[in-house]
């Protein structure tokens, strides 16, 4: 099992974060992903291939949005909110805000057709 690398909470950067979130797919995966729970990467449903999903999950995990752990061949990711929220107090709640205001991100959800909250 390869060991995935995580940036630590000070490494965060806000240029790295922002330009994860400047892609509606990246910012659709983080509405999923904001109700907390941990989440299989089968679970997520976007309009992209797999490959493509998995390059936007890789782009958040760089950029210390998300946390990946693997278990066996699966993968499971989730936000990580209490970093970011140390990191830069209010970023995320004004960016799911936005988000929602502007129906970014609308065309991710969960594969039992879940939309974000």
């Amino acid at each position: 099992m390869r060991h995935v690398q995580h940036p630590e909470v000070g490494e965060i950067g806000l240029t790295g974060v922002m330009a994860a979130l400047s892609d509606p797919i990246r910012i659709g995966l983080v509405r999923v992903l904001a109700d907390g729970r941990e989440r299989g990467w089968g679970e997520l449903r976007a309009p992209v291939a797999k490959s493509t999903l998995s390059h936007h999950l890789r782009v958040l995990r760089d950029a210390g949005l998300t946390r990946t752990r693997q278990e066996g061949t699966r993968c499971f990711v989730t936000l990580r909110v209490q970093d970011l929220q140390a990191r830069f107090p209010g970023l995320l709640q004004v960016v799911l805000a936005a988000a929602e205001d502007e129906e970014i991100g609308r065309q991710v959800s969960l594969k039992d057709g879940q939309q974000p909250a």
